[in-house]
């Protein structure tokens, strides 16, 4: 069943005004005329509305529940996605996914956060959020990817890094530490995209990259709204200030440069249309994958850090 955010409801109006006419027993006059008019409106509607969305309405769209997922990428975007568990410490976080996949014919380690569909499946991946041995697996396939000289592809989509007393005790912010380094000099090229949220270091945590892409309705910020408006205003009835203040959007963080790229998603967003999603992600990683390739490890490795080191400066 479609799902819909309180601000897309003159679209499925039109949408499901569609639906009812196809299904009319016996079908109206002038069906093909009518539905074609009602197409026409409902893809205007559709392109005014997201031409105009406020900083909290990218929230709330990259937040959407039909929006893909890190495996559903991994799943249409690469083939062959093998899956590596564990951290070789004792424990293997759900909500961190990552192992060895094709892009095209190229071979790429692929890690990012999962945050579940069904409820069970939320609850067993934490609904998105790292414990510390989700940091260290990734980093263990890193360095598998270093060692075989094979790209390493990011997907970030993580309300933030676990915060509980259990990932605390067992080093969270240690772990988000050690990620950064790892990737700060890892000699093989790495391309990291935003799809949904990009919360906190629970994101950057897997972010330091030789190029920093985000999907158009993709958010990515040093807390959500709701933590920053707690911490600011004591309550998080303000998040749609905060949100405003936080400068979350993928336009605002490239204007600042945070970010390299920008990928357009589909008219109505990406939980619009997966398979133009998943094409459009496909041909920046590609393209990005032989820009990359050019250059010597070192000099990556050193505009990397001169990257991330100059931000805010």
């Amino acid at each position: 069943m479609d799902q819909y955010l309180d601000f897309e409801q003159p679209i499925y109006t039109r949408l499901e005004k569609i639906e009812e006419l196809k299904k009319a027993v016996p079908p109206p006059k002038n069906l093909s005329k009518e539905l074609n008019r009602l197409e026409v409106e409902a893809e205007k509607e559709t392109k005014k509305i997201y031409k105009t969305l406020s900083p909290w309405q990218k929230v709330l769209v990259a937040r959407h529940p039909n929006r893909p997922h890190t495996l559903d990428y991994f799943q249409n975007v690469f083939d062959g996605f093998e899956e590596f568990h564990g951290d070789r410490l004792g424990d293997d976080d759900h909500a961190i996914v990552g192992g060895f996949a094709l892009l095209d014919k190229y071979p790429v380690v692929v890690i990012g956060h999962e945050k579940g569909r069904e409820t069970s499946e939320r609850v067993k991946r934490n609904f998105g959020m790292p414990h510390p041995s989700g940091f260290r697996k990734a980093n263990r396939l890193m360095k598998l990817a270093e060692k075989f000289n094979l790209p390493v592809i990011t997907l970030i989509d993580t309300p933030g890094a676990y915060p509980g007393v259990k990932a605390e005790y067992s080093g969270q912010h240690e772990a988000i530490a050690k990620s950064l380094e790892v990737m700060s000099d890892l000699r093989t090229p790495i391309i990291n995209l935003v799809i949904g949220e990009g919360g906190s270091g629970g994101g950057f945590g897997i972010g330091l990259a030789d190029t920093v892409a985000m999907l158009e309705y993709s958010i990515y910020s040093v807390a959500s709204p709701e933590a920053c408006a707690s911490i600011l205003w004591r309550t998080a009835k303000n998040a749609e200030q905060a949100a405003e203040a936080l400068k979350l959007d993928a336009g605002n963080l490239s204007k600042l440069n945070i970010i390299d790229n920008v990928i357009e998603e589909p008219t109505g967003g990406a939980h619009r249309n997966h398979q133009e999603t998943y094409s459009s992600v496909k041909k920046f990683f590609l393209a990005e994958l032989m820009k990359l390739s050019k250059f010597p490890i070192e000099d990556l490795t050193a505009k990397r850090y001169e990257k991330f080191i100059n931000i805010g400066v």
